[in-house]
């Protein structure tokens, strides 16, 4: 019998019990219906809350099954610890991430552990996340936050609520694609979100409707949705050749499509392929600017229902940028009550909000629990984040000094995880998080936030996770005099 290696184990969907021989134990929702599972009450539109209330109910372990795929979900902060264990367990590609494959290839995000292509454009492409490479950003990022301030100046002047949600996308789409590409989609001149933006939800939604439609029943079910998604990969596939080609041969730019194109791996001289490169290019502008997008808008949320947290952040802006028009890279790593309601948000609401590991050997998963070889299991980091063991019982509530250095020294390893775990975590962590705490110094320092009375959070879920509905009034600040900082309270430790 032929060996089974990394590249020729089978891909694709694998239900537990081919890899959990002791799936008894793990518990399921009750009232379980033979073929089709638990599907009795589950609310398609929302997986990932639909689980997290089945996951309070049932423990730090449990299944569900759909039809005839079933899925092991963790939650409990041990179990989580164990998973993050490199030596034990490495990424698994499975549910939408692998639907996303027609888009995305073998791009950072998607690519199988053994797809070769991953290490190659990690290599080529970390030094386009170093310091220096981060202060060359910088300016790039004031700019297109000082579109933002421009459109809510003028919605704040004829006294509209602005569109949070929708603004945030445009906002960092347009950094990704201005820092790292070189390309301006023009969002603030829009009435409309870019078709890009359309085509980007578009697959997301799909890759997540895959997840929990039956296979041989998709092409009936989804027949429609597969076309709309053909051509929204085809829209997607089109809007990045046209940003590769205007930049080949006309001059580098130092930023990351000129890495992908110009530049070799430092040891064995290969070059990422143009097939290679389109994947990486959608990669980034999709990961580059969902994901931040929907933490700046769950921020936002927070600090609006918060005004003690939004006074105190305020406070620290204007204690450490004082008036300066432009602060500098260096002034913006010093907002650190401002970083806090950044991973306090991302606690109660990461935006990637789960992430699946599987064995490199057969294993015990918590002493209790056998694992074959390429078993998996998805890590749900919302429900993670959420654990009244590590978080107290009070985990529900926002509370930025959870992350003070204090708590944070405290707290066992592995329980924040709001990138991902080990080698294949996100490699743009700290852009987004240098972007994120920006943006939401600028926005303190300008504008006070005012909730509408009536709005209460939904979550809307497209594989990420944003805030769906969410608009907030507006109040211009005066601003801060140049020179003024040193007459403020100091706001934070």
């Amino acid at each position: 019998m032929a060996e089974t290696t990394e590249a020729t184990r089978p891909r694709g969907f694998r239900s537990a019990e081919l890899g959990w021989p002791e799936l008894h134990r793990i518990p399921h929702p009750p009232r379980r219906v033979p073929l089709i599972g638990d599907v009795v009450g589950a609310d398609v539109r929302s997986p990932l809350q639909d689980s997290m209330r089945f996951g309070r109910q049932l423990g730090p372990i449990f299944r569900r099954r759909a039809f005839r795929n079933e899925i092991v979900f963790v939650w409990g902060a041990e179990l989580a610890a164990e998973l993050a264990d490199e030596s034990r367990f490495a990424k698994h590609v499975g549910l939408g991430v692998a639907n996303l494959r027609p888009v995305a290839g073998d791009g950072l995000f998607t690519a199988y552990n053994h797809e070769p292509n991953w290490q190659l454009a990690h290599d080529v492409l970390a030094p386009g996340f170093s310091r220096e490479a981060m202060e060359g950003y910088h300016p790039m990022m004031l700019d297109v936050t000082g579109r933002l301030t421009d459109h809510w100046d003028r919605e704040e002047a004829a006294g509209r609520a602005v569109d949070v949600a929708g603004d945030m996308t445009k906002l960092t789409l347009e950094t990704i694609a201005r820092t790292g590409f070189g390309h301006d989609f023009a969002s603030f001149e829009r009435s409309r979100p870019h078709p890009f933006v359309d085509a980007m939800v578009g697959t997301l939604t799909y890759a997540q409707r895959l997840n929990v439609v039956p296979v041989p029943l998709a092409p009936l079910l989804l027949r429609g949705a597969s076309r709309r998604n053909a051509a929204d990969t085809a829209y997607l596939n089109r809007t990045v050749d046209a940003v590769v080609a205007s930049r080949r041969g006309a001059g580098g730019e130092g930023d990351l499509l000129d890495r992908m194109l110009e530049t070799a791996h430092p040891s064995t001289g290969e070059r990422l392929s143009p097939e290679n490169i389109r994947r990486q290019v959608i990669t980034f502008l999709i990961a580059g600017h969902e994901t931040t997008s929907g933490t700046l808008s769950f921020a936002l949320h927070y600090l609006s229902r918060h005004p003690e947290a939004a006074a105190r952040a305020r406070a620290e802006v204007e204690t450490v940028w004082g008036g300066t028009e432009r602060p500098g890279y260096e002034q913006v790593a010093k907002l650190r009550y401002v970083r806090r309601v950044l991973d306090e948000s991302l606690r109660l609401w990461p935006t990637a909000p789960a992430f699946a590991r599987e064995a490199r050997q057969d294993t015990v998963l918590g002493g209790v629990h056998p694992m074959r070889r390429g078993a998996w299991a998805l890590v749900l980091t919302a429900l993670l984040h959420r654990d009244p063991q590590v978080w107290g019982a009070d985990a529900e509530e926002f509370d930025p000094d959870r992350f003070d250095a204090k708590a944070v020294r405290a707290r066992p390893a592995h329980t924040f995880k709001p990138f991902g775990t080990g080698a294949r975590a996100c490699i743009g962590r700290q852009f987004a998080l240098h972007e994120a705490t920006l943006v939401l110094g600028l926005l303190l320092r300008r504008y006070d936030l005012r909730p509408d009375p009536g709005y209460r959070l939904r979550v809307s879920e497209r594989l990420t996770l944003m805030p769906e509905g969410l608009r907030l009034h507006l109040d211009r600040r005066p601003p801060v005099r140049p020179g003024h900082e040193a007459g403020l309270a100091h706001a934070t430790d």
